[in-house]
């Protein structure tokens, strides 16, 4: 099982890392937001962060190639020849609500929705969809391009099938994962804000 072309939703830090990494291994990428402005700094953020990349061992061959590889769009029926959607945008349950059936309107029926989400449930946002079985969580870390591990969260509907099918894609971008449960902050964030609340008792 492999990819091609990947949807990538949102525009700021999570999702320019994210297309940077994916076209780095030679997937097209359509990176998509609500605005233009967004769009053309993140244009110039990923062309800088290329040429950054030389310094922590993450150079490509051609970077002129690998930005060529990258699709920048406002209008969601780019989606249409996606093999594979990511969904990036800011942390606020309502902004993600709105958007899942326009990405459900567009991609074909097989294609598979991975929610980059630190704290919002996958099987809230699987219910938001006529694909719950096909959605599945995706938590990369920051920044992306140089994060090995992503914590895949399995939602209750979230089929086996497509926990292979994330595995596949992670590979390709050459990242490991880590399928964990559909729980209040899953484990990373679960862990980490035990130890921010203890640091914030001891102030």
């Amino acid at each position: 099982m492999s990819y091609s072309v990947v949807g990538v939703i949102g525009a700021g830090v999570m999702g320019r890392g994210m297309a940077q990494a994916l076209s780095a291994h030679g997937l097209r990428v359509f990176l998509l937001d609500a605005d233009a402005a967004i769009l053309d700094a993140a244009r110039a953020g990923i062309a800088e962060s290329f040429r950054m990349g030389t310094l922590f061992g993450q150079a490509v061959d051609d970077v002129a190639a690998a930005l060529a590889r990258i699709t920048l769009s406002t209008d969601y029926n780019v989606l249409k020849d996606a093999d594979f959607v990511v969904e990036n945008i800011t942390e606020r349950e309502e902004l993600k609500k709105a958007i899942y059936p326009a990405m459900d309107a567009v991609c074909r029926p097989e294609v598979v929705f991975a929610a980059n989400t630190s704290c919002i449930s996958i099987t809230r946002i699987g219910s938001w969809t006529q694909r719950a079985d096909r959605v599945v969580g995706m938590h990369f870390m920051n920044p992306v391009p140089l994060k090995p591990v992503v914590e895949v969260i399995r939602g209750m509907h979230t089929s086996e099938e497509t926990l292979v099918a994330a595995r596949a894609f992670l590979k390709q971008m050459k990242k490991r994962a880590v399928v964990v449960e559909d729980l209040p902050g899953f484990v990373s964030n679960r862990v980490l804000m035990l130890t921010i609340n203890e640091a914030i008792w001891l102030v």
